[in-house]
């Protein structure tokens, strides 16, 4: 029987692939994110519990784990505050938030990782697995610096820049050089000035909420287009747009009227 249990206690411990540090100032939360962790992810062993931006700090010196997962808001010193103080962030980030459209909306266009709380269970298995999918490619950490400056220009509605994840990595984009996105099924072909096109593995809705502005409009389920490199609108076969690059966009019925206004004002 001893051996039976041993040789289980072994494999689940092989298992195990990921040290993580769980950090948030609401003990709630923190016993549902090690249940769900527990209960969903058996790759992830928790080495250290914080309840504070500080004790995380300190952890993170002196645990050097491979992921961490740091709640926002925080009294005294928040989860950016955090990052900011490690010397070099060589672990992977998920971050755990409430509702805060500014910074979903930096997470969106970086790339970054997040979970939104209440926290789902298979939400945060698929950002695990994300985090285990990209060390197999040896893919770069999170870009920290990155994050905060989408933070900073989020808030003053001044998001000049997105990162967009291609199989070899994440591209850094100037959204005035995107033309038009085009969905894909699971991936979107996102053309670009000069001719360029890249295949990125977000959907068309996911590329929506990034590039959540007055620039761009979605005028088909397959389409969403930068209204500034719009050439021309033809009127045949239901409507359709000419784009800058000479491509042709088709509209929908249901979005044309819009469209027009946001055109014509």
């Amino acid at each position: 029987m001893n051996t039976i249990m041993n040789t289980l206690n072994k494999k689940d411990t092989n298992t195990k692939t990921l040290r993580a540090i769980l950090v948030d100032d609401e003990a709630n939360c923190l016993k549902m994110l090690e249940w769900e962790l527990s209960d969903r992810c058996p790759e992830v062993e928790i080495v250290k519990v914080c309840s504070t931006g500080k004790a995380g700090l300190m952890a993170i010196k002196e645990e050097q784990p491979d992921i961490v997962f740091l709640d926002i808001e925080m009294p005294y010193l928040n989860g950016f505050e955090v990052l900011e103080l490690v010397p070099e962030v060589n672990f992977d980030v998920i971050f755990t938030t409430a509702y805060d459209k500014f910074a979903v909306r930096a997470f969106k266009s970086s790339a970054t990782d997040y979970l939104l709380k209440p926290i789902d269970g298979d939400e945060l298995k698929a950002a695990v697995d994300k985090v285990l999918e990209n060390r197999k490619k040896n893919a770069p950490n999170t870009d920290v610096k990155f994050l905060l400056q989408q933070l900073e220009a989020a808030k003053n509605n001044k998001i000049k820049r997105i990162a967009l994840p291609t199989f070899e990595g994440l591209t850094f984009v100037h959204i005035d050089d995107i033309i038009y996105c085009q969905s894909d099924n699971n991936y979107c072909h996102v053309n670009l000035k000069e001719g360029r096109k890249m295949l990125i593995s977000k959907t068309l809705k996911e590329v929506e909420e990034m590039l959540n502005s007055d620039m761009f409009f979605r005028v088909h389920n397959s389409y969403f287009v930068n209204l500034k490199e719009v050439s021309n609108y033809v009127k045949a076969d239901g409507g359709a747009l000419i784009m800058t690059n000479g491509d042709e966009v088709r509209v929908s019925r249901s979005r044309k009227d819009r469209l027009m206004e946001l055109l014509t004002n």
